[in-house]
């Protein structure tokens, strides 16, 4: 709403008060005009984890008689990224899409880069295999993805991966940086070629570190 609206709202609910309680849903609270928000109590939610997204997907599936299969709905949470109307929204257009809810159609719904491409990138990286990372990463930024797209995908799968701690905290840094230069509008194939060399360069690192720490133990 505009601040012109919130205004006239605000009007709205102070001729109204007496007889009308007014419940307002907002995504940013910082959006909603100061006399708005100190006319009513505030509640904050946190996003759904993602088990109770998928209990809620299977009632529905249930309930409108949906077929499915298990990593289809795992899909669906992961664009969702715990907002439950986006994961409704998912499951109702890869329905009204194709029929069937599986991998392969939600990501298409969707529109997203797939996240096992992504993850074989990551364990490319980790492997500090610069080469064939930067040709699975041309390989997906061809088929028409932007550089917002892959980028926010990999922050995703980074995140959500079963690196050590030290690892996945030096990538996101990485990451971060470099989805900070894409959003100021450096949008090039080189910046996301630069970001996988140099997080291949940190798994090499890495590597011998551990290899290090191993070899202490043994001595």
């Amino acid at each position: 709403m505009t601040t012109a609206a919130q205004q006239a709202l605000r009007r709205t609910m102070e001729i109204y008060s007496s007889t009308t309680r007014f419940a307002l849903a907002c995504n940013v609270s910082s959006k909603v005009i100061e006399p708005i928000q100190s006319r009513c109590a505030i509640l904050r939610y946190s996003r759904l984890s993602d088990e109770q997204v998928l209990i809620r997907l299977k009632e529905i599936c249930t309930f409108e008689k949906v077929s499915f299969t298990p990593d289809g709905l795992e899909a669906i949470i992961f664009t969702a990224e715990g907002d439950m109307r986006n994961a409704l929204n998912n499951l109702q257009a890869t329905v009204s899409g194709f029929g069937f809810v599986n991998q392969a159609n939600v990501f298409k719904v969707c529109d997203q880069p797939h996240p096992t491409v992504v993850r074989d990138i990551l364990e490319l990286c980790r492997k500090g295999d610069t080469r064939k990372a930067v040709e699975t990463l041309e390989k997906l930024t061809n088929s028409g993805y932007s550089e917002s797209d892959v980028i926010g995908t990999i922050f995703k799968v980074t995140k959500n991966s079963t690196l050590s701690e030290n690892l996945k905290l030096s990538y996101l840094r990485e990451i971060g940086f470099t989805h900070m230069r894409i959003a100021e509008g450096t949008t090039s194939f080189l910046q996301l070629a630069g970001l996988v060399g140099r997080m291949a360069k940190i798994g090499r690192e890495n590597m011998g570190t551990e290899e290090g720490t191993e070899d202490m133990k043994t001595d």
